[in-house]
């Protein structure tokens, strides 16, 4: 099965092996027919596989190696995009991109988790999308520009969680975390968020406090990893496609519980298949949700935003 497949879609690797075969041959229009049937044939399972995901399927699909980048968006959607470094006390924090940038040639601000794209290197240099204090506070610090002149923000979520290390601890994870989403709540000036990826814990909450929140079709958003929930609830990691379930992480469950406000939808097969397309179909969304936030008076969009995030967990007990 070619790597970039996930272990579901084995079906597909059948077939892209018989393709892989047949192109090798020397070309001739019966093969050409055989190669575009095949090819049909793979589109067509895949589009039947992606109809019917599992909650773990779809942590999978998440958590894709190949799976678009903040800056993947950025090169697609944006332009005049200005990185930001450093949060002016400890480091730079590559795990967290920042910078200014133009959409539909108004100013933004982007800020975003990167897990790093590629080959393992760059893994390693975004931490695999772990952030640590240094980074929410780089964020805040972009955010805070954002609000001073006047722009608004883009947030792209895409984190396993925070850095859990113990230099992480050492230099208030926890306090960089709820210092912005205090500050976030508060924040003058329109936020719009995307998780697009994995969106996991406060690790993802850190820069996710908006007035819009909209989420991929195949991202998941959770308070814990499956396999963390497995751990803690039944004490066996491997319990994790049950815990996935349990959590209700798909952009379905949390639009029925009011967390986010609009699923993005992805190319078939997820957004790791075609970049290009996957930036196209959230481009929409994301317009409108700018509009929307932008027109609110600053008083009503900050109110709007208070009530949104208090309103969550809420559940109606039905009287006896």
């Amino acid at each position: 099965m070619p790597p970039d497949l996930l272990e579901f879609e084995e079906p597909i690797g059948v077939l892209l092996k018989e393709v892989e075969a047949l192109s090798m041959l020397p070309q001739t229009p019966e093969r050409q027919r055989s190669i575009e049937r095949l090819q049909a044939q793979v589109e067509s399972i895949r589009a039947d596989l992606y109809s019917k995901l599992t909650s773990w399927q779809q942590v999978l699909v998440a958590r894709h190696p190949n799976r678009p980048t903040v800056l993947d968006y950025v090169e697609r959607l944006f332009s005049e995009f200005t990185e930001i470094s450093g949060d002016r006390r400890f480091a730079d924090d590559h795990a967290i991109v920042a910078g200014f940038a133009r959409y539909k040639g108004e100013p933004v601000m982007v800020v975003g988790h990167h897990k790093g794209g590629g080959d393992t290197k760059q893994k390693v240099y975004r931490n695999f999308g772990y952030a640590k204090p240094e980074g929410y506070r780089k964020a805040l610090r972009a955010m805070k520009l954002a609000e001073k002149f006047g722009r608004a923000v883009i947030a792209f979520i895409d984190t396993p969680a925070a850095y859990p290390g113990v230099e992480s601890e050492e230099r208030g994870i926890a306090e960089a975390i709820a210092y912005n989403l205090r500050e976030m709540a508060a924040l003058d000036t329109p936020i719009v968020v995307a998780v697009h990826g994995e969106g996991g814990s406060g690790g993802a909450l850190g820069i996710a406090v908006g007035d819009r929140i909209l989420m991929h079709e195949f991202a998941i958003y959770s308070v814990i990893p499956p396999e963390g929930c497995a751990a803690i609830l039944w004490r066996d990691a491997n319990r994790k496609v049950e815990a996935a379930e349990a959590l209700k992480l798909t952009a379905p469950d949390l639009l029925a519980f009011g967390v986010i406000d609009e699923i993005v939808p992805e190319p078939t097969g997820g957004a790791h298949t075609n970049h290009d397309l996957a930036a196209s179909l959230l481009d929409g969304p994301l317009a409108r949700a700018l509009a929307d936030a932008s027109a609110l008076e600053p008083a009503a969009r900050l109110e709007a935003r208070y009530q949104k995030f208090r309103a969550m967990g809420n559940i109606g007990i039905a009287e006896p």
